[in-house]
């Protein structure tokens, strides 16, 4: 794998219609610092949950970088989850790896299954058979048989499944603290120097 350099790498981040819009948007801040392209992709039902979890008024007419991270970003790419023409939709466009997050059961399903039926599974589609990283936070309790059987494909194909299950042997004392847990291992999934959370027993 290679790892994105600081601002000059490529990210490709779908978010879905999963609880956990805050997962999403403290991931989406982060990225922009170490990424120059973000090309992102939202599904319908992602921005009714994004409305629901969060202080986000954001509809399809007002989708920006600044109404979802409440400040513009150049770097961010908003892109239509029906266009097959962008970059993401074709193994010859280069990128550092994709997230998608939080990553609904419905599109983990697709996606084990080779059902591209948007931009968001026909990228995720791109990662595997590419060998790019593809890493899937899911927010789902509990887990069915069909739930495990699709995971675990999507990990033999080559995908990292990443839940949303923060922990606690960091003391959180806020839910931007057990946020910024999810976030942290999103980000070293991808090679990323994080800050959000100290390592375990680790001492400079």
């Amino acid at each position: 794998m290679t790892l994105a350099s600081p601002q000059t790498g490529r990210l490709v981040v779908a978010i879905t219609g999963a609880s956990g819009a805050p997962y999403a948007l403290r991931f989406l801040e982060e990225a922009t610092r170490h990424y120059a392209e973000i090309y992102l992709m939202l599904s319908d039902q992602a921005l009714q949950v994004i409305c629901l979890e969060t202080e986000r008024r954001v509809t399809p007419r007002t989708l920006s970088a600044e109404a979802l991270l409440g400040h513009p970003c150049p770097g961010l790419r908003i892109l239509d989850k029906k266009n097959y023409f962008s970059p993401p939709a074709s193994g010859s466009f280069r990128h550092d790896g994709m997230v998608i997050v939080p990553c609904s059961m419905g599109t983990a399903a697709r996606i084990a299954n080779g059902v591209s039926d948007d931009l968001i599974t026909r990228a995720a589609d791109v990662c595997l058979k590419e060998r790019r990283r593809l890493v899937l936070v899911p927010r789902e309790m509990p887990w069915n048989l069909i739930h495990l059987r699709n995971l675990t494909q999507l990990a033999e194909a080559g995908a990292v499944i990443l839940p949303a299950s923060p922990g606690f042997y960091h003391r959180p004392h806020t839910i931007d603290d057990l946020v910024n847990h999810v976030v942290a291992r999103i980000l070293q999934q991808l090679g990323i120097e994080q800050h959000l959370v100290p390592q375990w027993q680790y001492e400079e």
